[in-house]
Formats: C-alpha cells, sequence, structure tokens
C-alpha cells in the first residue's frame, strides 16, 4: 500500500468515528435545550395559573360609603395643679443653685 492509501484510509477511519459522534453530541444538546424550553413553558404557565387565581377584582360588588376620618385629638390647656406642680415649686430649688448659677454668669461676663 502506499503512503497516500495509508493516509485516505486512516482519514476514513477517523472520520467515520468523529461524525457520529458529533452528530450524537449536537442531537443530545437540541434535547437538553428542548427539554429546557419545556420546562420554562410549563412554569410559566403555573405562575399565570397562580397569578389569576390570586388575582383580586379591581371593582367592588358594593358602592363605597365615604366616612369622615376620625376627629383629631386636641391640645387642652391643664391647670399647673393638674399636673403635680403648684406655686412652691420655685422655693423647692436646692440652696446651692442660685449660688452656682451666679458664678457661672460671672464667669461667662469675664
Amino acid at each position: 500500500m502506499s503512503k497516500q492509501m495509508t493516509f485516505a484510509l486512516a482519514c476514513v477511519v477517523v472520520l467515520s468515528a468523529l461524525i457520529p459522534g458529533v452528530a450524537g453530541y449536537l442531537s443530545a444538546r437540541l434535547e437538553a435545550i428542548e427539554a429546557a424550553e419545556r420546562n420554562l413553558r410549563a412554569l410559566e404557565a403555573r405562575l399565570d395559573l397562580r397569578e389569576a387565581r390570586d388575582a383580586r377584582p379591581v371593582s367592588f360588588p358594593a358602592p363605597c360609603l365615604h366616612t369622615p376620618p376620625p376627629p383629631t385629638p386636641r391640645l387642652q390647656e391643664m391647670p399647673a395643679a393638674a399636673l403635680g406642680h403648684d406655686e412652691r415649686w420655685p422655693h423647692e430649688v436646692p440652696a446651692w443653685l442660685p449660688g452656682l448659677l451666679k458664678e457661672i454668669e460671672d464667669a461667662v461676663e469675664d
């Protein structure tokens, strides 16, 4: 056999193994893509059904009645005696506080 014939036979053998392998690989990839598309469509259909089931109607069967808002609380003035304070409060200041305040005031003036 010549070298050309040997080379041709080797190429035929390699191609005879390579072509079916590539064809099988590509067909498996296409089947996987088709299966993924089918799964995606099934999930989308399930999601659409769930959204349709959970959807609330926009209009209500009965007319809405206007109800006024609740009244806002208003501040009421109370006498100081009601809060626990009376006229004696300034007399209950500790004896040392006026002296301290006078010292602070003098320090700020200087």
